[in-house]
């Protein structure tokens, strides 16, 4: 399958293949090509519908993630003052149902709200987390506008 195109220079949504049989299914997440060093791998739930956890962006860290249960809406804001897509921002929603990847360079804010109930995230990082010294700048969920509002279509 080919990668989604995104507005942000780097950002990179993976559909990933999903493998069914009479047992079950499964999808692979993430492979050593994929990345060119690997931290550490964490789970994220969001108990309940609506949870935001934004923003923040790394420095040197490279995010990975993949929503395993339920869905969530992701933004994402270039902050990389030499990126040609400087500013560029780019909402991607993420599910269970159709399982993708998203692949976040330093230097991009991200963000994300639950849309459903115990929605899960597999979340991995290209660095360990340093609790003395986090590779993370954060910022208030608002700093974008009202993006986080489910508007009608």
């Amino acid at each position: 399958m080919s990668k989604q195109q995104t507005k942000i220079q780097g950002l990179e949504i993976i559909p990933l293949q999903v493998n069914l049989d009479d047992r079950g299914y499964l999808f692979e997440i993430i492979h050593n090509y994929d990345m060119p060093k690997f931290g550490q791998v964490y789970i994220v739930g969001d108990p309940v519908r609506g949870t935001i956890r934004a923003f923040h962006k790394h420095e040197i860290l490279w995010d990975y993630f993949c929503i395993v249960k339920g869905s969530a809406k992701f933004i994402f804001v270039d902050d990389r003052e030499d990126s040609k897509t400087y500013k560029e921002q780019e909402t991607v929603i993420l599910s269970e149902k159709v399982p993708k990847m998203v692949i976040i360079p330093p230097g991009v804010y991200h963000g994300w709200m639950s849309l459903e109930d115990d929605t899960i995230m597999v979340s991995v990082g290209s660095e360990l987390y340093d609790k003395e010294k986090p590779d993370e700048i954060r910022i208030p969920p608002d700093s974008f506008g009202d993006i986080w509002t489910i508007k009608g279509r």
